[in-house]
């Protein structure tokens, strides 16, 4: 294998750890829990492991440590889409099970979860985790999308696993991959198989957090690398005086990513998909507010500036979510579009839209069931509309600018960027807390890791039962247990943040941050601080 010079440095990184998690452990049981929603539905679908405890992983300094007891394996799979940091999971993973046992041993499987139920698999060995340290991607083993939910592919998992002499599965991934490991948890649970299932939180979207989960792993370096893009196009805005820039950011049910950035680099307007929503604003509203930006810029003789737009802007619409939700039912029925079986209100609104943005509405739905608001194009559809809206009032003589535009979404290029150290730190630990709770035979828990704006060695190890975050929601048609999502908190300080300083942020000349890359080495406050969005939270 190749590498930068960046890649060696790197390698050479030892993630900082919480005290914890250094020595000697012990779990520590905490109240019972109950689901956050949707109580008793999710009761009676997990039976087995509904109300379980909250785990803190303490020092135990009483405790012999001892590596003689009997060797066991695990099995590891990435699911969904990649993050960065997810390489380090498993690092942690590796070293937290060879402390416990030399003889432990690691298997990955490939591709993600139709690893498990394929049989394809690899032993990830001391060569090859030293080759991924702190390096971004999920190409150790690769991951996939594939849903874990019925019967024959617990049983055929099962049957891997046995072969394989594997005690235990950790799955790392978002809310619905996470969901997938309750599910997993619960059958093998209520089989008794012996199998023991953990989870971990990763999503760069930043919606899988509660009370419990502070970050999702992955959220902070993309957001790092979005903002460097950011600022570097607004530093050419601000040297050209030319452009109005359209950036559409990753993120399709909350507008956590986008939210992130704009504390990050101040730019002329953020839309907040939940502020949408909560403000009940239609298409022609979100309009109106970009066009009167442009125009008091413009009224300065500033015919430039940022826009920031969540992916998922049109499904906080209201009128537009209840469309999309019509759209994906029909599909979900029978898989063909017919726009004779809309109710009269989203027939309309469908007539009313552009072609463009209409077939996008109606293209192949995600493996949930789900319109792909990725390749909605919705900061085209912004331009064309800001534009026509300009053109009224410049004949109203309320408007005499220029709007030249660009567009952008940037999306891929955050997933697999080398981990800050903040998410390689939190991800080795996120692994090594895993270890403590298959250790302490728990099972249908996600790993923890918490009081994140500490450093490193203040920081809390522990476990989740992942029926504490679920509630019940429609998919594909029907309602089935799910994680629930974290959306921007309006009444939150980041948003309020924001709130508080946007409309200096239009109109001024100096308003613009421009973070930079990422950076790996030096200072502490330089390298290892979290987002702008947790420091917030926890001030």
């Amino acid at each position: 294998m190749q590498k930068s010079p960046l890649q060696i440095a790197r390698q050479s990184y030892q993630p900082k750890m919480p005290i914890a998690l250094v020595g000697k452990t012990r779990l520590k049981e905490g109240d019972k829990t109950q689901s956050v929603a949707d109580q008793e539905a999710i009761r009676q679908l997990f039976p087995n492991t509904y109300g379980m405890p909250v785990i803190t992983v303490e020092n135990n300094e009483s405790k012999i440590e001892s590596t003689d007891a009997a060797p066991f394996n695990v099995g590891v799979i990435l699911s969904g889409g990649q993050a960065p940091g997810g390489h380090n999971v498993i690092c942690g993973l590796f070293d937290g099970l060879k402390r416990l046992n030399h003889d432990n041993k690691l298997y990955g499987f490939l591709g993600g979860p139709s690893g498990l139920v394929d049989g394809k698999y690899k032993e990830l060995t001391a060569d090859i985790i030293d080759e991924y340290r702190n390096t971004g991607g999920f190409d150790i083993i690769g991951s996939g999308r594939t849903k874990l939910e019925e019967i024959e592919q617990f049983d055929k998992g099962l049957e891997v696993c046995r072969r394989l002499g594997i005690r235990a599965i950790v799955i790392i991934g978002g809310d619905d991959s996470n969901t997938n490991a309750c599910v997993l948890a619960e059958y093998y649970q209520q089989k008794q198989c012996g199998i023991q299932v953990i989870g971990c939180p990763k999503t760069i979207d930043g919606d899988l957090k509660n009370q419990m989960i502070e970050t999702s792993f992955g959220f902070d370096t993309a957001c790092k690398v979005y903002s460097e893009l950011i600022g570097n196009i607004q530093r050419d805005a601000n040297s050209a005086k030319k452009y109005w820039h359209f950036i559409r950011l990753m993120g399709r049910s909350a507008s956590h990513i986008a939210l992130e950035c704009a504390l990050q680099t101040h730019p002329n307007v953020c839309i907040i998909s939940e502020e949408v929503e909560a403000r009940q604003m239609s298409l022609v509203d979100i309009v109106e507010q970009i066009a009167q930006a442009v125009a008091t810029r413009a009224a300065k003789g500033l015919n430039f500036g940022t826009v920031l737009v969540p992916e998922g802007l049109i499904e906080f619409i209201p009128a537009m979510r209840i469309l999309i939700q019509e759209l994906n039912d029909l599909l979900a029925d029978n898989g063909q579009f017919d726009a004779t079986r809309l109710t009269p209100a989203s027939a309309e609104l469908y007539a009313s839209l552009p072609e463009a943005i209409a077939k996008q509405l109606t293209m192949d739905r995600d493996p949930h069931g789900n319109v792909q608001v990725s390749l909605i194009e919705t900061e085209k559809l912004l331009i064309d509309m800001v534009s026509r809206r300009l053109q009224e009032m410049k004949k109203a003589g309320i408007y005499t600018g220029k709007f030249a535009t660009q567009h952008h979404f940037f999306g891929y290029e955050g997933r697999c960027a080398v981990p800050s150290n903040f998410d390689a730190d939190y991800c080795y630990s996120l692994g090594q807390t895993a270890v403590c709770l298959i250790a302490g035979g728990k099972t249908g828990y996600m790993a923890v890791v918490r009081n994140l704006t500490r450093p490193a060695a203040e920081w809390q190890a522990g476990g989740v039962p992942i029926t504490m975050m679920m509630n019940m929601e429609r998919r594909n048609g029907k309602l089935k247990p799910v994680i629930q999502k974290a959306l921007v908190d309006l009444n939150g300080k980041p948003y309020q943040y924001l709130v508080a300083h946007r409309d200096e942020w239009i109109v001024s000349e100096e308003s613009y941050l421009y973070p930079g890359p990422i950076q790996y080495y030096g200072p502490s406050e330089v390298c290892d601080q979290p987002t702008h969005t947790l420091r917030l939270e926890k001030a």
